[in-house]
C-alpha cells in the first residue's frame, strides 16, 4: 500500500509541472518580444563622385613578334658540312663564315677548268701565229685568200675556247667560295638542325638555319572588322594609308606585361580581311639596338586615343553580374542602388563608361560585397583627383 501511494504522489508532481510550462514558457517569450530593439548602424564607406576627366585609352592587341628580315641560309654546292663555325642562337655579323663543306672537289674542277684554259690559250696563240703568217702571202698572191679566212676562222673558233675555258674557271672560283657559307647580315642564328659530315646540296629541303636581322623587329597584329571600323572613325585621314600615318607612336607589351622601353609605328596593313578569321593584319615597327626582342616572342600592342572629358570610375568599384559591369550609386537618401553601366575603354586601373553614368554622381569606391540594394550607408567623401594623383592613368 505505501509503494501505491508514493506513486500518486508523483504523478501528481508531474501533472502540475506539465500543466504550468505553457505559462513559464509564454512569460519567457513576453520579457524577449518586450526588450528594446537594437537597430545596426550603417556602414561607413568611401564615396566618389563621379566627373569628366581628359584621359588617354589604350586599346590592346595580340601581337606576334619577328625579325625584319628572317633569312634561310641554304647551300648553294652539294657536298659534306666538315666544319659548324656557329652555335645556336649566337649573334653573327654580316659576312661571318657559318658553315663551310668540303671543297676538295671543286678545287679539283678548279684545276681542271684552269688546265683546259691554258690550252685553250696555246691554241689561240697558235691560230694567232697562222693568221699573222698568211696575211702577207695573201697580199703578195702567194697564197689563196681563202686559206687566210680559214686561219682566221680557226683563229675566232680558238678565242671563243678561251671565253668557254674562263668561264669555267670563274665558275670553279664561285664554287669554291659556296664551300664557305656566310651570313649575309648582322642577326641571330637559329636551330642548326645538320651537325658536322652531314651531306647537303641545293635539293636539301631543310634549311641549314635561319638568320634573323633584329636591328629592327616586325611586330604583327589583328584587329575584328568592329575593330578595324573603329579605327578608321578614330584617327582622320580619306584613305587608311593616311589615317595610319596619324596614329601616334604605339607600345609593345612584353609576356611579362613589362612595357619595351621604345616605341613603334604602325606602318602596313594588309590589303584585305581574312576570311577564315574575320581580322585584318597590321604591322608596327620597334628598334631592337639592344637586341632584347627576338624573332618568335610575343606581346600586345597598345594604341592610344585621346578622349576629350571622359566618365572615368576605378575599376574596384565595379563588380559584375551576369557578364553585365555594375556599379552601386548613392542615392539622396544615402542609400546605395545597383546600376548596370557601359564599359568603353580602359586606361591603366580605370575604367571609361559610356553610358549608365552621369558626371556629379556619387559611387561607392569599394567593399561592394557587403552591400545590397537599399541599404544604407554612412558615406565617407573621396576624392577623384587625389586617387588619380596617387595612382595615375
Amino acid at each position: 500500500m505505501k509503494n501505491t501511494h508514493l506513486t500518486s504522489i508523483h504523478r501528481l508532481i508531474v501533472f502540475f509541472l506539465l500543466a504550468s510550462l505553457p505559462a513559464i514558457i509564454y512569460s519567457c517569450g513576453s520579457s524577449t518580444a518586450n526588450a528594446p530593439a537594437t537597430a545596426m548602424p550603417a556602414q561607413s564607406l568611401p564615396v566618389l563622385t563621379v566627373s569628366d576627366h581628359q584621359v588617354t585609352a589604350h586599346r590592346e592587341f595580340t601581337a606576334s613578334i619577328q625579325g625584319s628580315r628572317d633569312i634561310e641560309i641554304r647551300p648553294q654546292v652539294d657536298g659534306y658540312l666538315d666544319k659548324i663555325s656557329v652555335d645556336e642562337g649566337a649573334y653573327v655579323h654580316k659576312g661571318q663564315v657559318l658553315f663551310h663543306i668540303d671543297a676538295r672537289p671543286y678545287l679539283e674542277q678548279l684545276n681542271n677548268a684552269t688546265a683546259s684554259l691554258q690550252s685553250a690559250k696555246a691554241a689561240l696563240e697558235n691560230a694567232s701565229i697562222n693568221v699573222d703568217k698568211l696575211t702577207p702571202l695573201v697580199a703578195a698572191n702567194v697564197v689563196s685568200d681563202v686559206q687566210l679566212k680559214s686561219a682566221k676562222a680557226a683563229h675566232d673558233a680558238a678565242k671563243a675556247n678561251v671565253s668557254q675555258a674562263q668561264a669555267s674557271v670563274d665558275a670553279a672560283k664561285i664554287n669554291i667560295g659556296y664551300t664557305s657559307i656566310k651570313a649575309p647580315a648582322d642577326g641571330y642564328i637559329g636551330t642548326i638542325p645538320f651537325k658536322g659530315g652531314s651531306l647537303v646540296g641545293k635539293g636539301t629541303m631543310e634549311a641549314l638555319t635561319v638568320l634573323s636581322e633584329t636591328k629592327e623587329i616586325h611586330v604583327y597584329f589583328s584587329m575584328s572588322e568592329l575593330d578595324f571600323l573603329q579605327f578608321k572613325d578614330q584617327f582622320p585621314g580619306n584613305t587608311v594609308e593616311e589615317k595610319i600615318k596619324q596614329i601616334p607612336p604605339v607600345e609593345l607589351l612584353l609576356a611579362d606585361n613589362s612595357t619595351y622601353p621604345q616605341k613603334g609605328r604602325v606602318e602596313i596593313v594588309e590589303g584585305q580581311f581574312d576570311k577564315t578569321m574575320g581580322a585584318i593584319n597590321f604591322r608596327a615597327t620597334f628598334p631592337n639596338v639592344n637586341g632584347l626582342l627576338r624573332s618568335g616572342n610575343t606581346g600586345k600592342i597598345r594604341i592610344p586615343r585621346e578622349l576629350v572629358k571622359s566618365v572615368l570610375i576605378p575599376q574596384e568599384s565595379t563588380f559584375e553580374l551576369q557578364d553585365k559591369v555594375f556599379v552601386y550609386t548613392v542615392l539622396d537618401s544615402n542609400k546605395v542602388e545597383g546600376r548596370p553601366v557601359t564599359v568603353s575603354d580602359r586606361s591603366g586601373r580605370y575604367y571609361l563608361i559610356s553610358k549608365g553614368l552621369k558626371p556629379g554622381e556619387k559611387i561607392v569606391y569599394n567593399g561592394l560585397d557587403r552591400l545590397r540594394d537599399g541599404m544604407a550607408i554612412a558615406p565617407q567623401k573621396m576624392s577623384m583627383d587625389s586617387l588619380l594623383l596617387a595612382n595615375p592613368i
